[in-house]
C-alpha cells in the first residue's frame, strides 16, 4: 500500500520509522464537560526556551481528538521504564483510561499521573494541522523532574533504558 500523495510504500515507511527510538509520553487534558481525556505519544519535543514551549503530535483519529481541539491546557508525562502498562492503556481506544487510575488535579483541572519520570503542564497555545495529525503547542507553566529511567519505543515495542552516569577524571598535570 502506498500513500496517495507521495507514492511511498507505507509498510517500508513504518518499518523505517520504527528504527528511530523515541521516548514515551502520556498527554492528558479535560474536555469542556470536565471529563478526563488522554493519549500516548512518541512525537514530543521541546520547541522554544524563550518563551518555554513544547509540542506533541496527536492523531486525528484518536478518540480524544475533540477534547484536545478545544482544551485550554494539557500535561505531558514522560513515562518511567516500568510504565509500559500506562502507555498501552492510553493508546487503547474506546476505554475509560482513568478507570481505577489515581490522578491528581493540575493546572486547569488537567489530570496528573504519578510515578512518572518528568511532567510538564502547559497552556494550549496553538494547534497546527499536519496531514493526519495535529501538532499541539503548549506554553510551559510548570514542570517537574523525578527519579527513574525513561521508557522508550523502538521496533514497535516498549523498552526500558537505564541511564549510565559517566564522569571524566580531572586531567592532572
Amino acid at each position: 500500500m502506498t500513500t496517495a500523495s507521495t507514492g511511498v510504500d507505507r509498510t517500508v515507511l513504518r518499518d523505517m520509522l520504527s528504527r528511530w527510538p523515541s521516548g514515551v509520553a502520556v498527554v492528558t487534558t479535560v474536555d469542556r464537560a470536565g471529563a478526563r481525556r488522554g493519549f500516548t505519544a512518541t512525537a514530543f519535543s521541546s520547541l522554544s526556551m524563550d518563551p518555554p514551549m513544547v509540542l506533541v503530535c496527536l492523531d486525528r483519529a484518536a478518540d480524544c481528538h475533540p477534547a484536545f481541539a478545544s482544551a485550554e491546557a494539557m500535561a505531558v508525562h514522560l513515562l518511567n521504564e516500568d510504565q509500559a502498562h500506562l502507555a498501552q492503556r492510553f493508546a487503547t481506544k474506546n476505554i475509560d483510561k482513568y478507570d481505577g487510575l489515581p490522578a491528581s488535579e493540575g493546572l486547569g483541572g488537567v489530570p496528573l499521573l504519578g510515578g512518572v519520570l518528568a511532567r510538564v503542564e502547559c497552556a494550549l497555545e496553538r494547534r497546527i494541522d499536519a496531514g493526519d495529525h495535529v501538532i499541539l503547542i503548549g506554553l510551559v507553566r510548570r514542570c517537574e523532574v523525578f527519579a527513574g529511567a525513561p521508557l522508550v519505543y523502538f521496533a514497535r515495542a516498549f523498552h526500558g533504558l537505564r541511564t549510565a552516569t559517566h564522569h571524566r577524571e580531572a586531567d592532572t598535570p
